[in-house]
């Protein structure tokens, strides 16, 4: 337990200088002299460092010692926050974002692998769920937290503050962390093979289209709240709480589910996110009844996570930690579509209504690839991946 909270603080720091920066933009915005646009590349920036960063690094460090990585990744987390408080300029803080980003999905895919092989087998998705805890923490607690420490000691606070929780973590690691004892790292080149295989290329095709649908919801939330559900702008903060609080228990609840029954649990929780979408586009125009669809929509979103990333743990058990680090990857290259295309609906003379049958559908052909692989039996999650020729 002590090696699980220690690794959940770790992953609550280096997440929220993720999820804080949008709090903060038009502060930054202004200090810096660009305009909010120009500020907003500082998430677009960061999504792409870790689209393109965690699985580079990740195969490039394939060979090293967990806790010696981790160590060095919050180092240069550290480091990144705290050039980022210090920056003069734009680009030196955009940089520095950059920097942090390369390290984020790396760290992240070394912790749940830890984690993981700190439990029983048929207990992998409760322990990505609770590591994944630490995630849920940074966007309902570290973000609010950081926007706060922004608005009262100035935007850079905010990077200072974060520096000073991941140099905390330093600590915890360097102390308390200890790699588990069976541990084989391969080759870059042995790790990479593993990426050709189909049970693992279904397991990340899952997470990219099943997550595609409800992050488009979740980026244009306020203008299907504000514009359609009625709801005033000053409510937006608290509807996002309790977005926040749905995912926490439907995260610790789709773990739990996983590890019970994978090869029920995940179809019935992306038919139950699917159908979630469609009775929210029906309900669209109704002030009660979307603030109840909010907190439905978080929990099931959050839910089916754990899932995917044990699904893709377990077809890819020679190397898992590349695989977590590419799943994050699509993760993150599923919120970039989610962004475009999601604004392509929104712009669109019908308004932004569409986006909840569209992710509707698109959460549907995620729940049809996973019958797919789950009827297969080359391809369930139980069902080791195959042992290279």
């Amino acid at each position: 337990m002590v090696r699980l909270g220690v690794l959940m603080f770790c992953v609550f720091g280096i997440t929220t200088g993720e999820f804080v920066v949008a709090g903060i933009l038009p502060a930054v915005a202004t200090d810096l002299q660009v305009t909010v646009g120009t500020a907003g590349l500082l998430v677009t920036a960061y999504a792409v460092g870790m689209i393109l960063g965690g699985p580079v690094l990740t195969a490039l460090t394939a060979g090293t010692d967990r806790k010696r990585l981790m160590l060095a990744l919050l180092a240069v987390a550290v480091a990144g926050n705290a050039i980022s408080a210090l920056a003069p300029g734009f680009s030196l803080l955009l940089a520095a974002r950059v920097a942090t980003a390369l390290v984020t999905s790396t760290f992240f895919a070394q912790a749940i692998v830890i984690a993981v092989r700190s439990a029983p087998p048929e207990r992998a998705a409760t322990m990505v769920a609770r590591l994944a805890f630490g995630m849920n923490l940074a966007i309902i607690l570290g973000a609010p937290i950081g926007t706060q420490i922004g608005g009262h000691w100035g935007w850079r606070a905010t990077f200072a503050a974060i520096a000073v929780a991941c140099l905390i973590g330093f600590g915890l690691v360097l102390l308390l962390l200890t790699t588990p004892p069976d541990e084989h790292r391969r080759s870059a080149v042995s790790e990479l093979r593993v990426l050709r295989r189909r049970p693992v290329l279904i397991a990340l095709a899952i997470t990219a289209v099943g997550n595609v649908g409800v992050l488009m919801v979740f980026s244009y939330l306020a203008p299907l709240l504000t514009n359609l559900g009625g709801h005033p702008a000053t409510r937006l903060p608290v509807l996002l709480l309790a977005y926040g609080v749905g995912a926490t228990i439907g995260n610790l609840l789709g773990g739990a589910l996983y590890d019970r029954n994978p090869r029920v649990s995940q179809p019935a929780l992306l038919g139950a996110l699917a159908a979630a979408l469609v009775g929210t586009w029906f309900v669209a125009g109704s002030t009660t009844l979307t603030a109840v669809a909010v907190v439905v929509i978080g929990l099931l979103a959050f839910a089916i996570i754990p899932g995917m990333q044990a699904r893709v743990m377990t077809t890819a058990t020679e190397a898992p930690t590349l695989a977590v680090a590419v799943n994050a990857s699509g993760y993150q290259l599923a919120a970039a579509c989610a962004g475009l295309f999601g604004g392509l609906i929104a712009d669109s003379t019908a308004g932004p209504r569409p986006i909840y049958l569209t992710a509707a559908v698109l959460t549907t052909c995620a729940l049809l690839i996973t019958l797919v692989a789950t009827r297969s039996p080359r391809t369930t999650a139980a069902t080791p991946v195959d042992q290279p020729a």
